[in-house]
């Protein structure tokens, strides 16, 4: 069926028979009035869960359904359509930050003014609970850290004068390592000056600076940067393998923010919460390095906590630098620490302006007046959209190529916070936003063609 309705919705010249055409719809229109009355679906539904029912049938059971009725959002309206209230409306609610040049148009989304009168108190009290965890408040009570990756980019805002020191002293460090591996003071044992950078990390460790990289390294960078963020063997012997007689000059970033040892002991990392992928990876690049008699620890770099293994590994072996990681900067929000300023200060990025871009649109993020707060304003947008739970995706089309890594960073920035089984009060809420994209130009011929592909049936 799926071949026919494609056939049919294209503009091929296939068709030439009217006949045929007439026979093809009657086929479709009976597969899908057969598909509704088995499956007891309608088109266009809320992402489900399937629940198997006695006469091994499926239903669809929406997962708004599970949570409490206040939660969901007024009934939606249809979009408006009237070009002069669309045009006001756009005045409304367009936002603009000149300075960074950021424009977010949520005109679009159909959430109404009751929706947004409803969710104020929601949003007040959201602004009350991020100032306090700005000003140090525990926000993972598990494990009873704070989270602070905000004053990465503006340190004074420290709610302890020991956290700004380590932030300041740390990106000087970074600040000043950069300088000596980029002008030559600080060269490889076996070549005049390192010319690569390979990074070893995965998911936060790797997502961040590889978005980094393609967004905002200039064409011609000092250094250029590879990345190791799987465990496929395959991959990890290609990049390897591209750097060829460069390996000696080539500068390694390890990164792992807790436990991590050169040990073959998978079961120990699993206990310790360490990335035994990162370790993985470390040891077949270290196997690289032995293969041509190079010694690994003149060209190693680690970034990882204070008296982790993997620190003590370096400082043992004498690795050419160590950088911190802080508790309280969790992985998928770590790209401001050195985790990310590290590889992009020796790209040649200029990481302070950098942090100064990122401590305006924070500042942008802080104010109380909804219109005004950008951050805030996607929110409403996803609430809205998704019934408060999740009950639809996130997709992101980026159409300038340096931008194409975006989706893959908000992928797991979004999914990984905003995933829950339980809240803070202990309510299971079993809610999240699954975020999907790639190429705007690429994934824009697929969508608009789903689309076109569902106008051809949903009448039938």
């Amino acid at each position: 069926m799926a071949s026919s309705v494609s056939s049919f919705c294209s503009s091929s010249s296939t068709f030439k028979s009217e006949k045929l055409i007439q026979k093809r719809i009657t086929s479709i229109s009976s597969s899908i009035q057969s598909l509704k009355k088995d499956l007891s679906i309608s088109y266009l539904p809320l992402r489900s869960n399937l629940t198997s029912c006695s006469n091994n049938r499926f239903v669809t059971r929406s997962i708004a359904r599970e949570v409490p009725h206040e939660v969901i959002p007024v009934e939606k309206k249809g979009l408006e359509k009237d070009s002069l209230l669309l045009w006001r409306r756009y005045v409304d609610w367009m936002y603009q930050h000149k300075e960074l040049g950021l424009f977010i148009d949520v005109s679009r989304v159909g959430f109404t003014d009751e929706f947004v009168e409803e969710m104020e108190a929601k949003f007040q009290d959201a602004f009350k609970k991020m100032e306090e965890l700005e000003k140090g408040a525990i926000a993972n009570p598990d494990e009873g850290r704070m989270v602070g990756h905000y004053w990465l980019r503006n340190p004074a805002l420290s709610p302890k004068p020991i956290l700004r020191s380590q932030i300041e002293n740390s990106l000087d460090a970074i600040c000043t390592f950069a300088d000596g591996i980029i002008t030559g003071k600080i060269t490889p044992p076996s070549a005049p000056r390192f010319t690569q950078i390979l990074s070893v990390g995965i998911g936060g460790s790797a997502l961040g600076p590889q978005f980094v990289s393609e967004a905002l390294a200039p064409d011609i960078p000092p250094l250029t940067i590879r990345f190791i963020d799987n465990t496929d063997p395959a991959g990890i012997d290609h990049q390897i393998a591209q750097l060829g007689s460069e390996l000696a000059s080539t500068l390694v970033i390890v990164i792992s923010k807790i436990c991590y040892s050169c040990i073959l002991m998978s079961n120990y990392f699993e206990q310790s919460g360490g990335t035994p992928e990162t370790r993985n990876g470390l040891l077949e690049v270290q196997k690289a390095f032995r293969e041509v008699g190079l010694d690994f620890s003149k060209q190693g770099v680690a970034i990882t906590q204070e008296n982790s293994l993997l620190d003590n590994t370096a400082r043992i072996e004498g690795w050419v630098a160590r950088f911190p990681m802080f508790d309280w900067v969790g992985g998928r929000t770590s790209e401001m620490s050195a985790v990310g300023l590290l590889p992009a200060a020796l790209q040649g990025i200029d990481i302070r302006e950098m942090l100064d871009g990122a401590s305006l649109m924070d500042e942008a993020n802080r104010t109380t007046v909804l219109k005004d707060n950008p951050a805030a304003l996607l929110a409403l947008c996803w609430y809205w959209a998704s019934g408060g739970v999740g009950a639809k995706d996130m997709v992101v089309l980026p159409y300038k190529d340096s931008l194409l890594l975006f989706s893959r960073y908000l992928q797991q920035l979004v999914m990984e916070s905003l995933g829950k089984e339980f809240d803070l009060d202990g309510n299971r809420v079993n809610q999240g936003l699954t975020v999907y994209g790639n190429k705007g130009s690429t994934d824009q011929h697929a969508w608009v063609f789903t689309f076109y592909f569902y106008s051809c049936i949903k009448y039938f």
